[in-house]
């Protein structure tokens, strides 16, 4: 299993000057060390008008930073909104392609349409129109990424022939990737021979029909693309302390603050019925906050909050289910102090990482070999 880290970017009230900046600085700072110690991957959401939820409007921007103060992490656009009245289709190819030129080929592109009334009414989209929309999108992106002129006559898009510039690092072109939330989108991404972020919240046993789902589709699969991405991965919440008691107390209190503000996010459907949008309830069948795990009481089943040990359990259960890779939501509301982040994220790729990805294992070894032949001249 690869792991990564998924930015919703909260700014908590009260707002100061300077506190915004902060948040985006702050950001970074844990991007930098989780590129140090061996996670895969930096992935950031596009939201917009989500005061305190999520004040990640221009992901593009951040990831571009992200790019160009790392060297091995995968860039992950998680997601681009693939509505026409967010954003052009021509201005994400082109957008997407800079990123993937200035990271020397370390984009991953994430697709998706939006799942909220508030931001979709906001810019006057349909919602009954997301979904043919986005289907546009990812059989035209990797068109304009490989043909040396392009144009296109579609249901929602048409442009006579233009050479689409600049073409991405990546040969042919990036992975391709899209959210999954609603139900059934596992479907569609494994139809068109994409990778799934899983981005909704539910037991375990509902993660692993789905991705049993997934992974029994894509063997067929049509893609879109020039190859296949057939990767599955989910998202959880990550505190790793020394402290188990801690790290359940400050995780919790971190994943109720996310769980707040998506509740507040899914109630707006009901202003509007679509039935392009499942409802959305379904995606948390299995979900009981109550639950315990196997072994630690009152933490729910699977949630990668607590010591080493409990998260090394907890990924055990996700491992079982066929993922190929967990993101995480490593703070929120700033909940956690900084320092605090930071130590999680070493802990973690210390003590759990090697368990269970084998690059991550490897690095560790050759860390201690290098420093075992430091202490050695020193010795001299």
């Amino acid at each position: 299993m690869r792991f990564g880290l998924s930015y919703e970017i909260s700014v908590p009230k009260p707002w100061t000057p300077d506190s915004e900046r902060q948040v985006f600085l702050d950001c970074l700072e844990q991007v930098r060390v989780a590129d140090e110690v061996g996670f895969e991957s930096v992935w950031a959401v596009e939201h917009h008008f989500f005061e305190e939820v999520s004040h990640s409007a221009a992901p593009e921007i951040f990831l571009t930073a992200c790019a160009m103060q790392t060297t091995n992490l995968r860039i992950g656009s998680g997601i681009t909104v693939c509505v026409p009245e967010y954003n052009n289709p021509v201005r994400v190819a082109e957008r997407m392609a800079t990123i993937d030129l200035l990271s020397k080929g370390r984009l991953d592109w994430g697709s998706g349409r939006s799942g909220t009334w508030y931001e979709l009414g906001g810019f006057g989209s349909d919602p009954d129109e997301t979904k043919k929309t986005w289907d546009e999108y990812v059989r035209m992106m990797p068109k304009m990424w490989t043909e040396e002129f392009f144009s296109w006559n579609g249901r929602r898009f048409q442009m006579p022939q233009r050479p689409i510039i600049p073409k991405p690092y990546q040969q042919p072109h990036p992975p391709l990737w899209v959210a999954v939330t609603s139900p059934g989108t596992e479907i569609d991404a494994a139809e068109r021979g994409m990778g799934a972020l899983g981005l909704s919240w539910g037991g375990i046993k509902g993660h692993e029909q789905k991705i049993s789902r997934y992974k029994k589709r894509i063997e067929t699969c049509e893609p879109v693309g020039t190859f296949v991405t057939n990767k599955f991965y989910t998202v959880n919440y990550l505190f790793c302390h020394e402290t188990h008691d801690y790290a359940v107390e400050m995780g919790e209190r971190m994943s109720d603050h996310v769980q707040y503000g998506t509740a507040q996010v899914v109630g707006t459907r009901e202003a509007t019925i679509s039935r392009a949008y499942p409802d959305y309830t379904a995606a948390l069948d299995g979900y009981n906050p109550a639950s315990p795990s196997p072994s630690r009481a009152f933490i729910p089943e699977g949630l990668t909050v607590g010591d080493p040990d409990h998260i090394i359990e907890a990924m055990k259960l996700w491992e079982a289910t066929g993922a190929d890779g967990v993101n995480f939501i490593i703070n929120s509301h700033n909940v956690i102090p900084q320092q605090e982040v930071l130590d999680s994220l070493r802990l973690f790729a210390r003590e759990v990482m090697p368990k269970f990805d084998p690059l991550a294992a490897k690095s560790l070894e050759a860390q201690a070999l290098e420093e075992n032949a430091l202490v050695g001249e020193g010795t001299r």
